[in-house]
C-alpha cells in the first residue's frame, strides 16, 4: 500500500540528508546535542557550532564535567542562551540519575532540562528506533498542508490537530527514515515560501497542493508591533582592561557576561561613581546598534569611558584585556561591539 509513510520513507532514502554531521551514527548524545541546536535555528548555522562543540565536549562526561561559563562561550552568537544552560544541567543529570546511559524513551527524554515532546520523540525515534511522532516547525508545515489544517500552529487547538495527524501517520517500521524525511521535506520541499511541489513525494493527496493553498497554509503567527527599549552599556576601560558584568541566570542573555547596563536618561559618569566606585576620565559616545528579539526590539547606546585608575575592584565582575573578552560568552551584539572598536581598543 502506497501510505503516506511508506512515500516519505522512500522519499528520503533517495533524496533526503544523509551527511549531517550528526548523522555518521546513532550516538544519542550527537543526536540530542543537534536537536536542542536545532531549536528555532537553521542547519547551516548550527553546523559549525555543533562542530566545535563535540570538538570540545565530545560526550556527556566531558559535558558534565564542564564549567557553565565554558559551555556558554561555545554556544556564543548562537542565541537563545537557556537552551546550552539546559544542556549542560540535563547532561549532568543523565550522568547523576541515569549512570551516564542517556534515556531511551520520549517520557524519560522529556524529564530533561530544556526537553520538549516533540524533541523528546525525534531523540527517541532517531537514536533508539522508539515508535513516536515529531512535531517540529518543519513536520508542523507539511501537516498543516498536506491535511488542509487551518489556523496558526502555535495555538494550542492547532497544535492538538496536528498531533492527532502526526500519531496517525506514524510507520510500522523504519521510524528513523520516516522521522528523518518529515524534517528534511519540510526543510527542502514543502518550504515556508516557493515550496518545491513537483518534487514533493505526497503531493497527490496533498490538500494546499490540490486547492491552491500553499501559500496561506500554514497561517502566520499573528502579527503585533515589537515593542521597543533603549539603555545604553558601558565599555569601562583601565589601562587597557575592559570591565565585564555577569548577567542573572534568568532574563535575556542569562549567565553570559556582558556591559553593565543602565537606563538611557542615566548619567553614565555617575553610575560609574555610584555603582562600581570608579572615577571617569573621558568619555565617548559611540554609535547605535540594535538587537531584534523574538518579542521587542533593544536599542543600544554605547559610551566609552577611559576609567583613572582604579583602586577597587567591584565584586561580580571581570576585567580582561580586549582580546581576551572576546573569548568569553558574550551575548552576539556585545561581541560585535567590542569586535567594532577594537582599533579604538588597542587591537
Amino acid at each position: 500500500m502506497n501510505t503516506f509513510s511508506s512515500r516519505i520513507i522512500k522519499w528520503q532514502h533517495r533524496q533526503g540528508r544523509h551527511s549531517l554531521p550528526w548523522q555518521l551514527d546513532r550516538d544519542p548524545y550527537r543526536i540530542w546535542l543537534s536537536e536542542i541546536m536545532l531549536q528555532q535555528t537553521q542547519v547551516s548555522t548550527v553546523i559549525p557550532y555543533f562542530e566545535r562543540f563535540v570538538a570540545r565536549f565530545p560526550n556527556l562526561s566531558t559535558l558534565a564535567a564542564a564549567q557553565e561559563d565554558d559551555v556558554l562561550a561555545l554556544w556564543s552568537g548562537l542565541g537563545y542562551y537557556s537552551r546550552a544552560r539546559n544542556l549542560h544541567a540535563a547532561a549532568r543529570n543523565i550522568i547523576e540519575t541515569h549512570g551516564g546511559r542517556f534515556p531511551s524513551t520520549p517520557k524519560a527524554i522529556s524529564h530533561l532540562p530544556g526537553v520538549g515532546r516533540s524533541t523528546a520523540a525525534a531523540i527517541a525515534a532517531l537514536a533508539f528506533g522508539q515508535n513516536c511522532a515529531i512535531l517540529d516547525g518543519n513536520v508542523k508545515r507539511v501537516l498543516a498542508r498536506h491535511g488542509g489544517i487551518s489556523g496558526w500552529p502555535g495555538d494550542k487547538k492547532v497544535e492538538l490537530a496536528l498531533w492527532h495527524l502526526a500519531d496517525s501517520l506514524l510507520p510500522s517500521k523504519d521510524i528513523e527514515a520516516y522521522t528523518q524525511g518529515m524534517m528534511d521535506l519540510g526543510a527542502l520541499v514543502c518550504t515556508r515560501s516557493k515550496p518545491a511541489c513537483p518534487d514533493c513525494p505526497v503531493r497527490s493527496d496533498c490538500i494546499a497542493h490540490t486547492q491552491h493553498r500553499t501559500a496561506e497554509l500554514p497561517a502566520p503567527r499573528p502579527r503585533k508591533p515589537l515593542p521597543e527599549k533603549q539603555i545604553q552599556m558601558l565599555l569601562l576601560l583601565d589601562r587597557g582592561e575592559l570591565m565585564l558584568e555577569k548577567r542573572p541566570a534568568r532574563g535575556i542573555w542569562g549567565g553570559l557576561w556582558s556591559l553593565p547596563e543602565l537606563l538611557l536618561d542615566d548619567d553614565p559618569e555617575s553610575h560609574c561613581r555610584d555603582r562600581f566606585g570608579l572615577v571617569a576620565h573621558t568619555q565617548q559616545i559611540l554609535p547605535r546598534i540594535s538587537h531584534s528579539f523574538t518579542h521587542f526590539k533593544l536599542h543600544i547606546q554605547p559610551v566609552q569611558i577611559d576609567l583613572k585608575p582604579r583602586s577597587v575592584s567591584p565584586t561580580g565582575h571581570i576585567w580582561l584585556a580586549p582580546a581576551d573578552a572576546l573569548n568569553a560568552a558574550l551575548p552576539a551584539p556585545i561581541r560585535k561591539l567590542i569586535t567594532q572598536i577594537a582599533p579604538t581598543l588597542g587591537l
